[in-house]
């Protein structure tokens, strides 16, 4: 165990390209989907704490339950969306990292959407008094609503950054763990245990725990300014 730890330490230090490039397709896939899972949950977020519709409760319900949804069942749907019998095969997206972004931003937009909508709501209930006596348009009513709330939703979306980059079965699915091309660091640590290659997942896994616990620093510290704005 201690000379697979060595030589994971040895693989970081000189910056192995291996793992160079893994680490590069796990960032890039996650950060894309994290950007259209944004883009896409702020918004619907939004709508579901300020307006009042018929199915507002279905909704909320449904976005309640894809939170927890297993991520295999993700890539399989997604799987058969993008199979050449699928209803999208004509894009030729299956096993490749548009796959996986697709597949990734159907797991983080109902979690940015259900906790952004959450956020959103409790502030709503405070100001919309002060909101609808100033009648301001739609627009930009959720414009400033989420400028408020701006430091609580950046939680949302760093917990989207998570549920991402530590997601493992359904970019296995999607994008099939091709070397050199769709392999990512959750990927490759499940492939190169099972193989018994313990330096390069060690070597990965201090990567990703790495990242994991910058984000939640930067958490902790975005709560903290909050916690004194609000005080």
């Amino acid at each position: 165990m201690l000379k697979a730890f060595q030589d994971a330490l040895v693989l970081l230090i000189h910056l192995d390209s291996a793992v160079l490039g893994i680490v590069w397709v796990s960032i890039q896939v996650s950060l894309t989907a994290l950007l259209f899972g944004t883009l896409l949950g702020l918004p619907l977020g939004a709508l579901l704490a300020t307006e009042e519709f018929r199915w507002k409760k279905g909704v909320i319900i449904t976005l309640n339950t894809l939170m927890g949804v297993p991520t295999v069942i993700v890539g399989v749907l997604v799987y058969l969306l993008l199979s050449r019998s699928g209803p999208l095969g004509a894009w030729g997206w299956l096993f490749t990292t548009k796959g996986m972004i697709l597949a990734q931003i159907l797991l983080t937009t109902p979690l940015i959407a259900a906790l952004s909508r959450q956020i959103l709501e409790d502030a709503w209930r405070i100001h919309r008094d002060a909101f609808l006596t100033l009648r301001l348009p739609r627009l930009a009513t959720l414009k400033w609503l989420t400028w408020d709330c701006r430091f609580s939703l950046s939680i949302a979306i760093l917990a989207g950054l998570a549920r991402a980059i530590s997601e493992v079965g359904a970019v296995m699915i999607v994008g099939g763990n091709i070397d050199h091309s769709t392999r990512t660091m959750t990927t490759a640590i499940a492939l190169e245990t099972s193989k018994g290659d313990l330096p390069l997942a060690l070597a990965l896994g201090m990567i990703l725990l790495s990242i994991v616990l910058l984000a939640n620093l930067f958490t902790f510290v975005i709560r903290q300014i909050a916690e004194h704005r609000y005080a």
